[in-house]
């Protein structure tokens, strides 16, 4: 089903492995339309390779689901707290081989060039985010978890960088900058 005349379709990811969240949007025209969003939510109690097959699976799930051409992921920022940082690589592990066996490509972004590309400003705050996320897809209350808006707004900054990309002539698997490619 990819690449039959539906435009691109992007799936962001914003990994944790307490939550994961998801949104699908598709671009037809230059216009992004939302697909689907949500979350995935491992059992909170399980062990670590127990969530992180959760992950796996629902974001097999997903790609099954929506076929997406590529997949944006939000980049694990620096942290203070080590185990928390790790944990999360440990999520975006399991994100990475989904996508791989899927044979979905992946472009990882930092979070505040995600917040730069939807709000405009990279220290934007999670509601600003949200907000914009929301207007963009022509959403009204949409009521979404903050993971998700987060997910949503690495598919759009996505994109936003492919549609860039493309009008600046540079090459590449879904026009992704170079060196962001994963």
């Amino acid at each position: 089903m990819r690449g039959q005349g539906r435009g691109v379709v992007v799936l962001g990811i914003d990994p944790g492995t307490r939550i994961t969240g998801y949104g699908v949007v598709a671009e037809e025209s230059g216009s992004a339309r939302l697909v689907a969003v949500g979350t995935i939510r491992p059992p909170a109690n399980a062990p670590m390779e127990r969530r992180l097959a959760a992950i796996f699976k629902g974001v097999s799930e997903l790609i099954a689901a929506h076929a997406p051409d590529e997949a944006a992921l939000e980049e694990v920022f620096t942290a203070r707290n080590v185990g928390s940082a790790l944990k999360l690589g440990q999520a975006r592990g399991a994100i990475l081989a989904a996508c791989g066996l899927a044979g979905v490509p992946v472009v990882g972004y930092e979070p505040t060039k995600i917040k730069k590309a939807v709000v405009g400003q990279g220290r934007a705050e999670k509601d600003q985010v949200a907000f914009m996320v929301a207007q963009i897809l022509g959403q009204r209350n949409p009521g979404w978890a903050v993971d998700a808006s987060d997910a949503l707004a690495a598919a759009v900054c996505h994109l936003n960088t492919r549609r860039l990309n493309r009008l600046a002539g540079v090459a590449g698997a879904g026009n992704a900058p170079k060196g962001e490619r994963r």
